[in-house]
């Protein structure tokens, strides 16, 4: 009885004995704890980025450092992907000439993160089929898109329209101004900038001059002054005969343009700037699904057991103190 006295007054004495058992029961308590249920929000957004030729400009920044729209438009998107919660759903499109293509439907953010966001990486210029941008167009094909996903909009995108508008005006707009929730993302700098030019072959080849790009819409109906213009006629030369003039060649983000189809189709609108203003941007103009989370508490002991653990072989490593020995009969 003295000898086992004595062992049990060695063991209180040893804080190993008490770090040890600290951590059995940090165990025990991972391996039974219960999960908690909660109601969280998510959101379920069809991401659109514009691919079309002027948002290969460098005027946009990323990291610090000088980088194509596209680039930007593509970081922007991986922001709002990882500030996603789980539960969430992410779908993603590119815009180039007149319409808005699904490249997949909104997919949980958590499982499918790896996959989303190398899709978004992947994303190229090349894979535009007309030299042409009908921005507008493309926002409302990309309205109707998202309404038959059940989801609201990110579109990304310089707002540079080619050619541009006739006579400056928006497409009518076919639905219902505010039925889809969603945010346009003006992407680029705001001073007009040169438009790299790329030959067949995808290599760089210089900028595209005032011959190279139509400077006026002339589709439709002619505009009001055509019949001041020089060497007009009715039939033959509607716009005049001259060649129309303009700096349709350098881009800049149409911000203006941009805040009247937000108001046109009854979104939001940002100039990208830095991620936690796009995050909060996206927030705040799309809508959030309420859901019931399973939160699993087990992490909480668990790391208390790993502590204990870390703890009772860092310092035993560290120390020269032997445990003393037990007598022996």
């Amino acid at each position: 009885m003295r000898h086992a006295g004595h062992e049990m007054r060695t063991l209180a004495r040893d804080w190993r004995f008490w770090l040890l058992l600290a951590a059995l029961l940090a165990i025990l308590a991972a391996l039974f704890a219960p999960r908690i249920v909660r109601t969280g929000n998510v959101r379920d957004l069809l991401v659109v980025i514009d691919v079309t030729g002027s948002m290969n400009v460098r005027d946009a920044t990323v990291a610090g450092a000088p980088a194509t729209r596209l680039t930007a438009a593509q970081r922007g998107a991986r922001d709002v992907l990882a500030g996603l919660p789980c539960g969430s759903r992410l779908g993603l499109a590119i815009f180039t000439e007149r319409r808005s293509f699904l490249l997949f439907e909104p997919a949980e953010v958590c499982e499918n993160f790896a996959a989303i966001a190398g899709s978004i990486d992947g994303l190229d210029w090349r894979m535009a089929w007309e030299g042409d941008s009908y921005v507008a167009r493309g926002v409302h094909s990309a309205l109707a898109m998202a309404a038959g996903l059940k989801a609201d909009l990110v579109f990304m995108t310089d707002g540079h329209e080619a050619p541009p508008l006739a006579n400056g005006e928006l497409p009518a707009f076919d639905g219902k101004a505010g039925e889809v929730a969603g945010l346009l993302v003006g992407v680029g700098g705001t001073d007009p900038s040169p438009i790299p030019k790329f030959d067949q072959d995808g290599r760089e080849v210089g900028f595209y001059a005032e011959e190279d790009v139509p400077q006026e819409n002339r589709i439709g109906p002619p505009p009001e002054d055509a019949a001041s213009r020089a060497g007009w006629n009715p039939r033959n030369a509607p716009w005049g005969s001259d060649a129309a003039a303009g700096t349709e060649h350098l881009s800049a983000m149409r911000g203006e343009h941009l805040r009247a189809l937000a108001s046109q189709t009854g979104v939001g609108f940002l100039a990208l700037g830095h991620a936690g203003g796009l995050l909060a941007a996206v927030e705040a103009d799309t809508r959030a699904r309420p859901v019931e989370m399973r939160v699993d508490t087990a992490a909480i002991p668990a790391a208390l057991a790993l502590f204990c653990l870390a703890l009772l072989f860092g310092l035993g490593a560290t120390t020269s103190r032997r445990p003393e020995r037990l007598p022996t009969r």
